[in-house]
């Protein structure tokens, strides 16, 4: 039998009011620049309550009803399983 695959599963969300998007300035230097609100599913954590938390954390807005637009994956540098979650 095949050992299960170990996955890292992350989401980003477009948050958005008419023609106003928002975006965060990363100062981080493993990741700067410009990019919508997410992070990290935690562990035993639902993918909305996830995006959800993320963009509170990230800009103190509450969002509800997050939609689901699309999924990527791809591997890491050390060849770990990551995966994608595009929320509008």
């Amino acid at each position: 039998m095949r050992k299960p695959e170990k996955c890292i599963i992350t989401n980003i969300c477009l948050v958005y009011n008419k023609d106003n998007i928002l975006v965060i300035d990363r100062k981080k230097k493993d990741w700067p620049g410009l990019t919508f609100p997410g992070g990290h599913v935690e562990k035993n954590e639902d993918f909305n309550t996830s995006i959800i938390r993320e963009v509170k954390e990230e800009t103190g807005l509450k969002i509800k009803n997050p939609i689901l637009c699309g999924i990527e994956e791809f591997k890491t540098v050390k060849e770990d399983r990551y995966l994608m979650l595009y929320y509008k």
